[in-house]
């Protein structure tokens, strides 16, 4: 990956600015909350199912909700507090958390509750996202925005990495119930993080409430070349080559491990993505952006396949490491043109859209990963979508050319 990236000039750190700080504790704490629950969600499903399906069904319980308030969301996101309403979000999942430990001390048996409990989980995320993504650029100077958005995903990659990992380690010593117990403490501990931020958005849009400003980020973005196939080349790689809700089965029934390696291989690709994101905050991506977020998208379509057909833990880890590595380049290329070409009284809006095609690269990829192991079986459905990764790469490189040229992201103009 060190190739992909270049000299940085020097500037003074952005962790000098209080906020910021907070921010990321906050940051830190919230996902690896999500983390610890999602693996927990995992394993206890297969336990109570052996299911490829339901496990693709809690990724469709989370998107269906944040497709539909998405749009709603980034809404709300330009007209209110962005404190607040994360505040407000971190609350619900806390909540979450709460009667997911229901679920495990009440010894309930039909999966259909955990779906309940996921679609509220996603109707939060879908406007709690869009205010997180609008939020940053309040928090440093515009000139340090990249290495801001690097900062960001550093800190979500680590407690990504973390997360699965104690996640299992707290399941398989004191089951289910200790891990919503420590996910709930967490949740706990961010609305209190997010609650001392003194930054203050107000309402960044001043338009009246009405349909053409509720889609306004849709058609933003359709305008918006570089936007448009940077979101979308994420929104089919990853649809296509996500197999996050198929770990489980690999965990178990492929590679022979128990929670603790399903929490090994939750934490891998983060594993990967973290190097990656702290080396990027030190040297940002510097010239020909562009290619090489298409070179690191096509990097995780072949790691994705090597982890496929894999049959050893060690090389497991090592595919799921390379294809998190290459996933941050993309991440960190795709968030700086977002916020660096969008005003800031449409950013809640670009990013609500760009957090939809998140969710159905992520959640609707993970009930088609299920679907189609439950029809091919998990090998085959994780070859097949990582052959379709590259294919979409190739596709997307012919299809928006002013993305593959684009040199310096600090050069983009609004």
């Amino acid at each position: 990956m060190a190739a992909l990236v270049d000299d940085a000039s020097p500037s003074h750190s952005v962790f000098r600015h209080r906020d910021f700080r907070v921010y990321q504790i906050a940051r830190l704490c919230a996902v690896l909350a999500a983390q610890i629950e999602s693996v927990s969600i995992g394993w206890q499903i297969y336990e109570l199912t052996g299911s490829a399906l339901a496990l693709g069904y809690t990724g469709l319980a989370q998107f269906l909700p944040f497709l539909a308030f998405s749009l709603l969301g980034g809404q709300v996101a330009d007209r209110v507090d962005r404190r607040t309403i994360l505040a407000v979000c971190q609350s619900v999942m806390l909540l979450c958390s709460l009667l997911l430990l229901s679920f495990t001390l009440g010894h309930i048996r039909d999966v259909r509750f955990v779906y309940g409990v996921l679609v509220l989980f996603g109707a939060a995320r879908a406007f709690y996202a869009p205010a997180g993504s609008a939020l940053t650029p309040h928090l440093v100077p515009r000139e340090e925005l990249t290495k801001a958005v690097a900062v960001n995903s550093t800190t979500w990659q680590v407690a990504t990495i973390a997360g699965p990992a104690v996640g299992g380690l707290v399941y398989g010593w004191l089951g289910a119930k200790g891990a919503y117990i420590t996910s709930a403490s967490l949740c706990a501990l961010t609305v209190v993080w997010i609650l001392s931020l003194k930054v203050r958005t107000g309402s960044a849009s001043t338009e009246k409430l009405s349909f053409a400003t509720l889609v306004a980020g849709l058609h933003f973005v359709r305008r918006q070349r570089l936007l448009l196939g940077s979101i979308t080349l994420d929104l089919f790689a990853v649809l296509l080559g996500g197999a996050v809700a198929l770990l489980p089965i690999y965990a178990r029934d492929v590679l022979h491990t128990g929670p603790l390696g399903l929490g090994l291989l939750r934490g891998a690709p983060a594993m990967g993505a973290a190097v990656v994101a702290v080396f990027l905050a030190v040297r940002p991506v510097g010239e020909r952006a562009g290619w090489k977020m298409f070179i690191a998208v096509a990097i995780f379509g072949a790691a994705t396949f090597v982890f496929g057909v894999s049959r050893s833990l060690p090389l497991s880890l090592v595919a799921l490491a390379v294809a998190g590595a290459a996933d941050m380049i993309s991440v960190v290329v795709r968030h700086t043109l977002e916020l660096v070409s969008t005003p800031d009284d449409m950013r809640g809006r670009v990013g609500a859209v760009n957090m939809m095609c998140i969710g159905a690269s992520n959640e609707l990829g993970e009930f088609r990963a299920g679907a189609l192991a439950e029809a091919v079986g998990a090998v085959h459905a994780v070859v097949i979508g990582a052959v379709g990764t590259v294919v979409v790469v190739a596709l997307w490189a012919w299809l928006f050319p002013e993305l593959r040229n684009v040199n310096r992201l600090d050069t983009v103009q609004k």
